[in-house]
């Protein structure tokens, strides 16, 4: 079966942002159990937090759980940093006041990367971070549940959850742009397959894709170059330069804003 690969945040979203399957993908990633009527795409809190926008690829909470989902293409050293900030923003998000410090729900954030940093430095599946205290006998305090987690489908190994395996095998299958439907015979692969089914994606979709895939070879040739430059000179100088190019290749502002992380009116003061 000829598939659009899910390495598109547009792909990825349209397959894992149907309720039942975004579900049972956490819970086997997180081994919990939510309770959710809609997922939400390119989620913004009503009112900012902090000084960076935050927008949430895949978006869902119950009563009790905040569950985030993430689609990265490696491209950018900073990676770690930019999913911690999410994270702790959707931890934030729910403090009401200096009397009110309480998070009334657990926050999970999973980050799915399909595409690892030429350098080698991740060489993992799957790995978790949480904020728990390790006392000085080395005993976990459990305080806080809330869980950051990383999956690499092109690292699975022997040492890889089996639950976590089966969902990183399928998207690293996808990556190639074929599948084989008898290697996923059960109701709820078929039910991804048949959202990224080449044959059957509309045209509307099909632009979008376009338009990620287009974002991707503009951060490979815009963002990257810029990294040999010096630090703070050599950035600012490549933002500059990346807006006006993007520009130039009919981006638009949102766009420019997820490609660069610049705010709108630092694109606006960009001539």
């Amino acid at each position: 079966m000829q598939v659009i690969p899910l390495k598109y945040g547009t792909m990825f979203k349209h397959a894992f942002g149907q309720p039942d399957v975004f579900c049972q993908f956490a819970k086997d990633i997180l081994g919990i159990e939510i309770n959710i009527d809609k997922v939400h795409t390119e989620y913004e809190y009503p009112e900012p937090i902090g000084f960076v926008r935050s927008k949430y690829d895949l978006f869902a909470e119950d009563t009790e759980k905040r569950i985030i989902v993430e689609i990265q293409q490696v491209k950018e050293e900073d990676f770690f940093d930019r999913f911690l900030y999410y994270h702790l923003i959707s931890m934030v998000e729910q403090v009401g006041g200096y009397q009110a410090y309480g998070f009334d729900r657990t926050v999970y954030t999973i980050v799915v990367l399909t595409s690892t940093p030429r350098d080698g430095s991740i060489k993992f599946s799957c790995a978790v971070s949480d904020m728990n205290p390790i006392d000085e006998y080395g005993d976990i305090i459990e305080v806080y549940p809330h869980r950051l987690v990383f999956l690499c489908p092109r690292q699975v190994n022997d040492k890889t959850p089996p639950l976590v395996k089966k969902w990183l095998n399928f998207i690293k299958d996808s990556l190639d742009g074929e599948m084989d439907e008898v290697d996923y015979p059960d109701t709820l692969w078929r039910k991804i397959m048949a959202a990224i089914q080449k044959q059957t994606i509309s045209p509307a979709l099909l632009s979008e894709i376009k338009d990620d895939a287009a974002w991707e070879e503009a951060k490979i040739h815009f963002v990257e170059e810029g990294r040999e430059e010096g630090r703070e000179e050599g950035i600012l100088k490549q933002q500059r330069e990346t807006v006006l190019q993007a520009r130039e290749m009919g981006l638009d502002e949102m766009a420019i804003a997820k490609l660069t992380g610049l705010t709108a009116q630092a694109i606006k003061e960009i001539n």
